[in-house]
């Protein structure tokens, strides 16, 4: 590998979140110096993950099926449906081991700022999938405690109260201003036990 090859490989590794230069110089070297079988299927992996893993066609979540291994779950409570912003929260609120409902993953939250909408976030799809399915009695609205999350939140409160429906939120205990995914379980347990009605507006 010459030095120019092993430059774009740091400024690529770069672009990951939160790997600063230091951090990207070091997994550049490590690859660099580790056999080449290993790089190879660091290649070959990188390249199935973009051909091969898509969304569910029910929670949005990303999977290389259909339908994703929770939302194949019949053991699951499909009358709770648990709305997060970002898969790394379904992957938090699923090691409390407390929540056995189903889940609608947003990719993002609202931010006029950043120009994603009730478009950009499919919000028209989760509507359509709680009155297709017929089940949810319960929406859990778990989003992040940021601006952001807070106005989602409240959109989707008025976005969803002609349902029949109860809509609530997870209780305090997660800071103001903390992402959900970065709680942990014991907090989360209990914001999910003690989660509350949103009062009509």
């Amino acid at each position: 590998m010459s030095r120019n090859s092993l430059e774009r490989l740091t400024e690529l590794l770069m672009a990951l979140p939160g790997v600063g230069e230091k951090t990207a110089n070091r997994l550049a070297l490590h690859i660099l110096r580790s056999p080449e079988a290993y790089a190879m299927d660091l290649s070959k992996i990188i390249q199935e993950v973009k051909t091969k893993i898509g969304f569910c066609r029910l929670c949005q979540d990303l999977t290389e099926g259909e339908l994703c291994d929770i939302c194949q779950d019949e053991q699951r409570d499909s009358s709770l449906l648990c709305i997060v912003e970002q898969s790394a929260a379904m992957f938090a609120l699923e090691r409390t081991g407390q929540y056995r409902g189903l889940y609608h993953i947003l990719h993002g939250s609202l931010s006029p700022i950043h120009s994603v909408g009730p478009e950009e976030l499919r919000l028209n799809r989760l509507r359509e999938r709680i009155q297709e399915e017929n089940a949810v009695a319960e929406v859990i609205l778990a989003l992040n405690s940021d601006p952001e999350g807070e106005a989602t939140s409240l959109y989707l409160k008025e976005y969803l109260q002609e349902l029949p429906i109860k809509v609530t939120r997870l209780a305090s205990g997660i800071p103001v201003g903390a992402h959900v995914e970065y709680a942990d379980p014991v907090t989360l347990s209990r914001a999910l036990q003690l989660r509350y009605a949103l009062e009509e507006g």
